[in-house]
């Protein structure tokens, strides 16, 4: 203490002490009791990298953006979501303007509902050796139209039935040139008119007649194949391009060919051979079908075989080919027509077991078919023809040469896989067989045939849709 005493600081260090104790304290005071001024700071009172977000206000944030960046890349699509809720039904729109009247249609038929009756049969042409090679098809005008050879002179001649069930008829030579008229195959054109395809024995070429009008008291005839033997087993039918298709066999070269008209009146004919492949194309029949393409049946001689070709375009200059029923030797008198079902029915002759026969094709291209024998006991099924019914089921006109006699089967489905048979015209001679049949307008069948007892031809009007008589559907 007394040493404390002896060192006391002079009066100038007090001094000293008190002015730095009172400049200090008054600073740290007022910094901490009084706020600076509002915005009294600036760019150049603040330290670079000392202010943070929280210091600074709203709007000096939302100021703060640098230069927008590049585009970023697109990111996945995400998942679709689920559909909505459909809506609701909107107003009806306001009806359209009426439409150009059409053009008048042909006169309808009424089918009236006819008490049990016998069938009709009539001599359509009455000279002694016509009737082979007969096709019947029914023309715009709604009568019958019978192409057919007369053997005698060696013609082709058509009849037009005067009515319906052709109790009368217009008999008329169209082709006198030599040994022609086999063969024949009558459809009905786009121009409305009548074309028949046939053979010409004396030239062996293909030909056709182009009616001149409804009733074919004339014909326009045309050469349309004449390289090598070719022309025989001919069947027309009218395309979807409004030009006819004719199947034929070329006997030169054992093939299958096809003619397709260049126009409606068949002038000229673009030809294809569309099965080459070992003897082929006898007894064969061209249909449409539901796609719009020809669908050809015929007889494969080297392998006893039924066959079709079903065209890979509207002209048939190619074809699938395929294989139906290979069962021992079959595939003669082969008919073929397009089935209410859209699918191709054909009706052919069973040489091995002397039996009749269909095929049903599974597909429009008839790949494959369920095969079914209608008609099997003694010697059945030469010389088919088929139509469809107006009830939707096949018929068919068959020889049976066991009994010699003139017999239809009319299909119980559309299938066909089973059939009524009867006896049409018996007691007939063992040459006879030819027969075409058509359905009318009123819809029951006509069948034109060679009556081989008198050597004429004649015609059945059938008096119900499955020809057997006295009998009514109830």
């Amino acid at each position: 203490m007394r040493d404390l005493l002896r060192h006391r600081p002079s009066p100038q260090v007090v001094v000293a002490c008190l002015a730095l104790v009172l400049v200090l304290g008054g600073t740290s005071f007022a910094a901490a009791s009084k706020l600076l001024r509002k915005n009294s700071v600036g760019s150049a009172q603040v330290i670079n990298g000392s202010l943070q977000t929280k210091d600074l206000s709203k709007s000096a944030i939302a100021a703060l953006h640098g230069l927008r960046g590049p585009v970023g890349l697109t990111g996945i699509q995400g998942a679709a979501g689920t559909s909505g809720a459909q809506g609701a039904k909107g107003d009806q729109g306001a009806a359209g303007a009426q439409g150009v009247q059409g053009s008048q249609g042909l006169p309808g038929t009424a089918f009236a509902r006819l008490s049990p009756r016998a069938n009709g049969f009539t001599t359509v042409d009455g000279i002694v050796g016509t009737g082979r090679y007969t096709s019947v098809a029914i023309g715009v005008d709604g009568r019958p139209l019978i192409s057919y050879e007369d053997d005698v002179s060696e013609d082709l001649k058509v009849a037009h039935c005067e009515n319906t069930a052709c109790t009368t008829a217009t008999v008329t030579t169209l082709d006198s040139g030599g040994d022609v008229g086999r063969n024949t195959s009558v459809t009905i054109g786009a121009d409305g008119l009548g074309l028949i395809s046939y053979l010409d024995l004396s030239n062996v070429d293909l030909k056709v007649a182009h009616c001149d009008n409804v009733a074919c008291t004339s014909a326009t005839l045309h050469t349309l194949d004449s390289a090598g033997l070719v022309g025989e087993f001919t069947s027309a039918t009218l395309g979807a391009d409004g030009r006819v298709l004719m199947s034929y066999y070329d006997a030169s070269n054992g093939d299958l060919k096809v003619a397709h008209c260049t126009n409606v009146g068949c002038t000229s004919a673009d030809t294809s051979a569309i099965d080459t492949v070992g003897d082929v194309g006898e007894l064969s029949s061209a249909t449409i079908g539901s796609d719009g393409l020809g669908l050809i049946s015929y007889h494969d001689k080297t392998n006893q075989d039924l066959k079709v070709a079903h065209c890979d375009d509207l002209e048939c200059t190619s074809a699938s080919r395929h294989t139906l029923d290979s069962g021992g030797s079959v595939g003669f008198y082969t008919s073929a027509t397009l089935g209410a079902d859209g699918l191709v029915l054909i009706s052919y002759y069973d040489f091995t077991n002397n039996d009749l026969k269909v095929a049903h094709c599974v597909d429009v291209g008839c790949t494959n078919a369920f095969t079914n024998t209608l008609d099997a006991p003694g010697d059945v099924g030469q010389f088919t023809s088929l139509a469809l019914g107006t009830d939707g089921l096949g018929l068919i006109g068959y020889w049976d040469n066991t009994n010699q006699a003139l017999k239809v089967a009319h299909c119980r489905n559309p299938v066909c896989t089973s059939a009524t048979t009867s006896t049409l015209a018996g007691g007939l001679s063992a040459f006879a067989g030819w027969n075409g049949v058509a359905v009318g307008v009123d819809g029951l069948p006509l069948i034109a045939y060679e009556d081989g007892t008198t050597a004429v031809l004649k015609a059945a009007h059938c008096a119900s849709a499955f020809c057997v008589p006295f009998v009514r559907r109830r």
